[in-house]
């Protein structure tokens, strides 16, 4: 058993799993260190293995037809839901496992925007069983919230942001590899989360941008990244981006580049995406309309492509990077099938 913040969990995905709905699990699959996944449910997929389904690489991680399967052949302290839809909304078939869950006593969280927390008949049932609803999205209190103050121009060390070009497009991921590629090489990296599966996959300085109240976005930005200058004084800062400058219904990074003050962009694209997540009819903008927009909104240089090779064969992914460097001028890199190496090679030089 690995070591983790807050023990065992099973996933619930159920026909989101491998698909971009099903983020916040493949980001649990892939790393985290607040849980030890010990399974996903998901009916499309069970009886394989996740990170197979994923990445085609075997992890360990049982995928499993329902909750009732799940329970009998492995025990979690929690329940996860690990479903990102658009608008963040629960699925109706979704309530009928976190009762179940709640009942043998697991500890249940949710990053979605229909808080758990507001169901008095869940709340009732969790404090009869002796367990905990956390609604990761549930903004704080104003009074535990920041105002942006400029004292983000004291931090010192190489400050980058993971924008892109769309939504989920694999920018947590990347910043994560990214992370793990500077920590490997014997370097100090931390990661600022701004959303709800950083947090759950354990960034220690994290804020959750889209449920944030707008006053105090910027503020809550500037102050996950300076603690996490003041108190790790690492080499290395990555910002995970939200959105995209031009995505019509999740345009983030405006205040992460205004607030986070990163020195370079690293940009995530996926070539073969024609259109906006969600939005059939709105294409996709160029990549170098993009890269001229962080440019000119930020005054700083986006210094590599790293790139999302979602419905690509294996063989594509060279040639692909290839085109995206003839045409911006820009190495390109895709980190989750080739590793971290190049960019991280990159970054280092351009340490403080």
């Amino acid at each position: 058993m690995k070591n983790s913040i807050d023990g065992t969990a099973l996933v619930y995905c159920n026909k989101a799993f491998n698909t971009p709905e099903g983020k916040t699990a493949h980001g649990l699959v892939r790393f985290t260190e607040r849980f030890e996944v010990v399974g996903i449910i998901d009916e499309k997929y069970a009886g394989k293995d996740a990170g197979e389904v994923l990445d085609g690489k075997p992890n360990g991680i049982p995928v499993f037809n329902s909750f009732d399967e799940a329970l009998t052949q492995t025990t979690a302290k929690n329940f996860v839901i690990g479903l990102a839809p658009d608008g963040g909304r629960l699925p109706a078939d979704a309530k009928a496992s976190i009762k179940k869950a709640i009942e043998q006593g697991m500890n249940i969280t949710s990053g979605l925007h229909d808080f758990l927390t507001k169901d008095q008949t869940l709340v009732e049932l969790a404090k009869a069983h002796g367990c905990t609803i956390k609604d990761v999205r549930k903004t704080p209190d104003r009074d535990e919230l920041h105002f942006f103050t400029g004292k983000i121009e004291e931090v010192d060390c190489l400050n980058i942001a993971i924008l892109g070009t769309d939504s989920a497009i694999g920018k947590r991921t990347t910043a994560w590899i990214v992370v793990h590629g500077f920590r490997n090489a014997g370097l100090k990296a931390e990661m600022v989360g701004t959303g709800q599966t950083a947090w759950m996959q354990g960034a220690k300085y994290s804020m959750i941008m889209d449920s944030c109240i707008n006053d105090f976005v910027s503020g809550e930005i500037e102050h996950a990244v300076y603690e996490a200058w003041k108190n790790e004084q690492p080499d290395l800062i990555v910002i995970e981006g939200q959105g995209s400058l031009m995505n019509p219904a999740y345009p983030g990074g405006f205040e992460i580049l205004a607030a986070g003050r990163p020195d370079y962009v690293v940009l995530q694209h996926a070539p073969k995406r024609l259109e906006y997540d969600g939005f059939p009819g709105y294409p996709l903008h160029s990549l170098p309309e993009q890269i001229n927009a962080i440019e000119v909104i930020s005054g700083k240089k986006v210094i590599a492509i790293t790139v999302n090779h979602e419905g690509m064969n294996a063989d594509e992914i060279d040639p692909a990077c290839e085109k995206i460097t003839k045409e911006t001028g820009l190495p390109a890199f895709d980190v989750l099938a080739h590793g971290p190496d190049g960019l991280v090679n990159l970054l280092k030089t351009l340490v403080k």
